[in-house]
């Protein structure tokens, strides 16, 4: 059976009391949770003998607690909240004692491929001392031998690991046991060669600076696109802040690795620099304006939004994701498609006087509006990925054994999910006053999602007694905002008066025109007779 998944591997010292039957249950609870029991004894005894007065109804576990989250000064303390929650969740008397981190980052070895070295030149000692021709086609010879050697052409597809020296020895080890001679190998690392003053970092530790170092480029690059944008003293303070980040970026990118390395780490973050400040003005592109500080705010909390959602989703296993989780998912957001489809047409309909089935919106820009209504609540997932953020650094305040969490994550969500619906509907407004702006100046008129009011003349067909009309009189000398055909009813907006016009389809004709300024030319006296 396949393990849980972990993170962090913490030592704990802990103490259950209540007797042989707590004894066996928190052996079983470890158990459960896949926590090794490295050692029990009674307390007062071994390990404990001389430190803890003896008491025969307490027993000592050494258990490494498993569990995820970050590497830092948290994580002793994380390992104690895991054994509290256990102790809440099986009604025992259990207390973690000490708590130790294990550090087990792995170290990077630099890559090898083993080659033979029957190509080279024989190392043969001359009687006499060469001639210059002599040594001219040796060392033309020596050098073709390395050239090939580089390009891989003499490998035998052994790959080793570790330090120069660890690495050719370990090449030339007999593994089989058989008559094969490993004794006239070589190897070649795997990208360049290897700089021996120049140790690398463990891996965890490395990728920890390394986000580090990108969390302040991206912080410098925030502040010089604030300084561009400003004036006076603020332009200098920004200006400050960018150079204080860079400055605080060029430390990191000295230490990036144990020993050497400085001066190619430095070029490399300058460059960096570079190119995110060029990105962030727009010369990649050649717009002179580059990003504001809203986009790069938003890029940020899309990241961080991404980023937090997926440490809490990697909690899950495969099984509980499939089988749960992914379905409920998928249901929540299909049914909120189908029945969210109008929910911003009805808004802007009902701004205008008008339902849904007046403005005959295609299929096509339903989904469109549902889609823009998920992207303004999506903002919403920003609450639960910063809690997945704060859960996998250990805040004090997600902890598992903190009761106060789940109240405020309940209401910080409630008021996000207000905001982010107030801003739903403050898109339909926004368009409704848009249109009304536009209708007022009798200029152009903006579309929304399918909806193209245009302005038109509007000629009767039959004659004004006749004429059926809702929400007020028929002027056929001025032109209207016309919303189209929609169920065989004519829909307006009558701008002088505020409110909308409707009349049947088949008593009218429909003439656009290019603005509402145009006079428009009808005259019931053109009519036949007999309408």
């Amino acid at each position: 059976m396949q393990g849980k998944r972990y993170d962090q591997r913490v030592l704990v010292l802990v103490e259950v009391r209540g007797g042989q039957r707590d004894w066996d249950e928190a052996e079983r609870a470890f158990g459960e949770r896949d926590w090794p029991v490295l050692a029990s004894f009674a307390r007062g005894e071994e390990l404990s003998q001389g430190v803890l007065r003896a008491d025969p109804s307490a027993r000592m576990y050494s258990v490494e607690v498993r569990f995820f989250g970050a590497r830092n000064r948290r994580t002793g303390r994380a390992a104690g909240w895991q054994v509290e929650r256990l102790a809440r969740v099986k009604r025992l008397e259990m207390y973690a004692r000490r708590c130790e981190p294990w550090d087990r980052d792995r170290e990077q070895l630099t890559i090898w491929w083993a080659h033979d070295i029957a190509h080279r030149p024989p190392r043969v000692a001359a009687p006499r001392p060469l001639t210059p021709m002599a040594k001219l086609r040796r060392a033309t010879a020596v050098a073709r031998a390395r050239f090939t050697e580089r390009r891989g052409c003499h490998d035998t597809g052994t790959v080793v690991t570790g330090t120069a020296s660890e690495a050719r020895r370990v090449s030339r080890m007999d593994l089989a046991g058989d008559s094969f001679s490993g004794f006239a190998t070589d190897v070649r690392a795997n990208s360049g060669r290897e700089r021996s003053h120049i140790v690398p970092r463990r891996e965890e530790d490395f990728h920890r600076r390394a986000n580090r170092l990108a969390a302040w480029l991206f912080a410098m690059a925030f502040c010089a696109v604030v300084a561009r944008q400003q004036s006076g003293v603020r332009t200098w303070v920004w200006t400050g802040a960018a150079v204080l980040c860079l400055l605080v970026a060029a430390k990191l990118a000295q230490g990036m690795y144990a020993s050497g390395g400085r001066g190619a780490s430095l070029v490399l973050c300058a460059l960096v620099a570079a190119f995110i400040l060029a990105g962030a003005f727009g010369a990649d592109m050649g717009d002179s304006r580059g990003w504001t500080p809203v986009q790069m705010l938003s890029v940020f909390a899309v990241l961080a939004t991404a980023g937090g959602i997926w440490l809490l989703v990697r909690r899950w296993t495969w099984s509980e994701w499939i089988t749960c989780a992914a379905p409920l998912v998928f249901a929540a957001v299909a049914s909120f498609v189908v029945s969210s489809g109008s929910v911003l047409h009805a808004m802007y309909a009902d701004s205008i006087d008008l339902t849904p089935e007046d403005l005959d919106v295609a299929a096509i820009w339903q989904a469109t509006s549902a889609v823009k209504l998920l992207g303004l609540l999506s903002f919403a997932l920003f609450v639960p990925a910063l809690w997945g953020i704060a859960k996998h650094v250990h805040a004090p305040f997600v902890s598992p054994v903190e009761r106060l969490g789940v109240a405020l994550y309940a209401v910080t969500q409630v008021a996000v999910v207000v905001m982010c619906l107030a801003g739903a509907l403050e898109s339909a407004d926004d368009a409704v006053k848009d249109l009304r702006a536009a209708a007022a100046r009798k200029t152009e008129l903006p579309s929304y999602f399918g909806v193209e009011p245009e302005w038109t003349c509007v000629e009767p067909t039959v004659l004004a007694a006749k004429l059926s009309t809702r929400g007020g009189v028929l002027r056929a000398e001025r032109p209207y905002v016309s919303f189209g055909e929609a169920d065989g009813t004519v829909s307006l907006w009558d701008e002088t008066a505020g409110k909308s016009v409707q009349m049947p389809a088949e008593q009218v004709r429909l003439v656009p025109v290019a603005d509402g300024t145009v006079r428009c030319t009808f005259s019931y006296e053109s009519l036949p007779k007999g309408d």
